[in-house]
């Protein structure tokens, strides 16, 4: 199932309802990479003011993963005496199949054990099975009606709405707007594939060579027959090979049909006189219109044959874009404190650090502190319209969190921001606020100077050509320019 992003603070209010001291914590697995940190920080503050306990697990692979729905998830479920409760992966698992690697498999009453998955992910390629599947009484329905799985309570088609209520557990992605804007056609697919029956297509190959060999030796014994004929027979035959090959066809067709239906080999005896009566005669009147040819079970299995082939089609080709990066989840989780009242400057800090650190990683290209519409492109998720326009929301909440004084220093401190010229003073000693400038796109890792920095650095690396000799000698003029 998927969540929309307009639904977010629902479900954190659902949750924040249906807990209580005797509650079992809510578990974190956390990535261990800066957005999935910042988000997870961001989380727990939330679930500190609310008196909501929990526990954090760090995830350092699939590995790790795996070990922690053994361990940690499992024991949660209903049916191994658990009570249930809530999993919050964090820049984990999105890319793969939880319901195998945390062991959420449905259980003969169509049931998660009570265990429900929250995933927020910044990777790309989505696992379409969590995002369109991954609800309770899945197994149970199907082998009644495939249809009822769509009938459930608050969701359509993998997607949540208001109505719903998490009772029995299940696997809910946070969308940030891609699955809504992107996946229309992914979401059809995979719906389609779900109600589809199971269609065996290797027997369906089989029985499509055995039919032609089957025709193959129909064919020889009466064309060896249709020899020994008398040489009126030849004669046609000779006069039908000397016609056109359609009509050669039918004429063939028609001489093999009569061979088969004579009354010599195979007798007809009418079942009763009614019968006999009620046969055409050709002095009959006009014939009454023949009814619609139905098509066959065989034709119809080839065109659901053909349609699921063209569903899966769908899915392989999303697949097969490869790995890339959406919105930092540290912006979606601000986005959830956002709509919750409970911004702030610590929180916002913490989610301009997580989308600056995808920047800084060379996963996108665009960060909070250069506004640069140029860069936005014409795409609709994170690197265009939608990304650019939640970039500068995170720039206004800078200024609203963080006025300028109405003296000399802020309107100074102005001028700067609006000329992208680097403050290097805050405004007092004890100055906590955050101000918008224009960094230079360097990693300053604990170890490196500034010059390694500088040499390690992505953007220096295209511009200076920092690999050969030349480029080197770039960057130590642009150092000695700088003083």
């Amino acid at each position: 199932m998927y969540l929309p992003r307009s639904l977010i603070s629902q479900l954190y209010l659902n949750l924040l309802r249906s807990h209580h001291p005797l509650s079992p914590p809510v578990l974190i697995l956390a990535a261990l990479e800066p957005d999935a940190l910042c988000a997870c920080r961001i989380l727990t503050t939330l679930l500190k003011r609310d008196y909501i306990p929990h526990k954090i697990q760090p995830i350092n692979g699939y590995g790790d993963l795996s070990r922690a729905g053994e361990e940690l998830v499992r024991p949660m479920r209903t049916t191994q005496g658990g009570s249930g409760g809530v999993v919050v992966c964090m820049g984990v698992g999105g890319l793969v199949d939880l319901s195998d690697i945390l062991g959420l498999d449905v259980d003969e009453t169509g049931s998660m054990g009570g265990v429900e998955v929250w995933v927020i992910d910044a990777r790309r390629p989505w696992n379409l099975g969590n995002v369109f599947g991954g609800y309770p009484g899945r197994t149970g329905l199907d082998e009644q009606d495939p249809t009822q799985s769509h009938r459930i309570v608050g969701l359509n088609k993998g997607c949540i709405t208001p109505s719903y209520k998490s009772n029995e557990g299940g696997i809910i992605v946070f969308d940030d707007g891609d699955i809504e804007e992107e996946l229309t056609a992914e979401r059809e697919a995979y719906c389609a594939l779900q109600e589809m029956p199971e269609l065996d297509e290797d027997a369906e190959d089989s029985d499509d060579s055995d039919s032609a060999t089957d025709l193959d030796e129909v064919s020889i014994p009466h064309t060896k027959k249709r020899k020994s004929w008398s040489g009126r027979d030849d004669d046609e035959d000779q006069s039908d090979d000397e016609g056109p090959p359609r009509q050669r066809r039918r004429s063939n067709s028609v001489r093999i049909g009569s061979f088969i239906t004579s009354p010599t080999r195979y007798p007809r005896q009418p079942r009763d006189s009614s019968q006999s009566s009620r046969s055409p005669s050709p002095s009959s009147g006009s014939e009454s219109p023949a009814a619609p040819k139905q098509p066959s079970a065989r034709t119809l299995r080839r065109r659901l044959i053909r349609l699921k082939r063209k569903h899966e089609g769908v899915l392989r080709a999303y697949y097969s874009l490869g790995t890339s990066y959406s919105e930092p989840i540290s912006s979606l989780l601000y986005s959830l404190a956002s709509e919750l009242g409970r911004e702030d400057n610590d929180l916002l800090w913490l989610a301009i650090v997580g989308v600056s650190s995808l920047e800084l990683s060379g996963r996108t290209m665009a960060g909070v502190g250069i506004s640069n519409a140029s860069e936005s492109g014409g795409s609709a998720g994170w690197g265009g319209e939608r990304g650019e326009r939640i970039r500068q929301v995170l720039r206004d909440e800078v200024r609203r969190l963080n006025p300028p004084e109405l003296s000399d220093t802020g309107r100074e401190t102005l001028r700067n921001e609006v000329s992208d010229v680097i403050p290097t003073t805050g405004r007092s000693p004890t100055d906590s606020s955050i101000l918008l400038s224009p960094e230079p796109r360097f990693l300053l890792v604990r170890h490196w100077s500034l010059y390694e920095s500088m040499l390690h650095s992505p953007y220096l690396a295209a511009r200076l050509h920092v690999w050969s000799e030349n480029g080197r000698k770039r960057l130590h003029k642009l150092l000695a320019k700088m003083g």
